[in-house]
Order: C-alpha cells, then structure tokens, then sequence
C-alpha cells in the first residue's frame, strides 16, 4: 500500500467513508455509487523485515516511520480491520490447514447477513452514528472495555464507531442477540494499526 503515491491514497477516503464518490467539473456536480470492500496490505519497514525473528532488518527508526507515514492516519482510520501478518515458517506451508471449512464459514457469514438485514435493513458496515447507537451497543462491561480501549489508543469517534460495527458483526456471527464484552475485546483486536504498537 505505500508503494502508492499518497494523493493516490488520500482519494480513497471520501468512498471508504461515504460510498459514493463526488466529481466535480467546471459548473457541474456529480455522485457517484463507490461502495467497495479495501483489502490492502504493506511491510512493515522498506526492507520488510522488521520484528522477524531473524533479525535481518536494517532500517533506521527514522525510516520505519517515515515509510509507515506514507499512509496517513485519517487513511487508517476508515480501515476496520487491520492485523499484523507473521511470516510463515518453511516447514508449514505444504501442511494441511486447520480450522472450520469454508464452506461452514460461508453459512455463518449467509446468516449473518440475512440477520442483519431483518434488524435493520442493511448491513452492518452501512450504518450512520445514530444507528450504530441503536443496533451496535454493548453491555456494560463491553462499554468500559471500549471506552478504555479509544482513551489508551487516541482512537477518533470515527475509530470508535468502527469497533462497534465490527463487534456488532462478531455477535451476529455468533449468531447472538447482544453485543458483549467479548465480542469488543475481539473487535478491538482486529484494530492492531502500525502506529499503536
């Protein structure tokens, strides 16, 4: 991702946001439908070997940062989910994988969907402030955990109400009824930005 200009980047927020994009020529306006789902990834330094195990990184403090600037916060800020990705070991790439099958996955995810639809007519990623509130709410402990998390991690309010709609997601995959405190603490995970570390 930081290989891409940063005006480049900076374009995407207004879609990332809105879902729609605005194009403005001369005298005339127009909107456009611009709802997509971003999947980006990056190094973590230029060489791409910071935090390995084998200490091959030979990238300067200064120029981990200014290689992790290339994408600006307000940028991360409308990114849900962002994890760190560990190199795989050699020996584990050809084994079996474990886990669910996809195929049970995408029948948990079909039910979701179909609930959140039947809450509130449309996914849970297109909700506005005011809905959130309604439909994304915690318990109280899920509630102290959140707040906790935004005041430790300077989160923004947008930051804030992206946690929610991802823990609201979580609940409805666990086909539940109530958004609680595990399912923030999960939620909360998934926001691993660079610059929280």
């Amino acid at each position: 991702m930081p290989e891409f200009e940063r005006r480049v980047l900076e374009v995407l927020r207004e879609p990332l946001e809105s879902g729609s994009i605005t194009i403005s020529r001369a005298a005339h306006q127009a909107d456009f439908p611009a709802r997509f789902q971003l999947i980006a990834a990056m190094n973590p330094c230029p060489c791409g070997w910071l935090g390995h195990a084998s200490g091959k990184c030979r990238c300067t403090p200064d120029a981990v940062l200014r290689y992790q600037g290339r994408i600006s916060g307000p940028l991360l800020d409308r990114i849900d989910i962002q994890l760190p990705v560990a190199a795989m070991a050699p020996d584990s790439m050809g084994a079996q994988a474990d886990g669910e099958p996809s195929a049970s996955i995408a029948q948990r995810v079909a039910r979701a969907h179909a609930r959140q639809l039947a809450r509130q007519g449309r996914p849970n990623s297109h909700l506005g402030p005011g809905e959130i509130d309604r439909h994304c709410a915690p318990d109280e402990a899920g509630r102290r955990l959140l707040h906790d998390a935004a005041r430790h991690l300077h989160w923004s309010a947008r930051a804030y109400h992206r946690v929610l709609k991802v823990a609201r997601t979580i609940a409805d995959l666990a086909d539940v009824d109530d958004v609680r405190s595990k399912h923030v603490a999960e939620a909360i995970g998934y926001r691993r930005a660079l610059r929280d570390d």
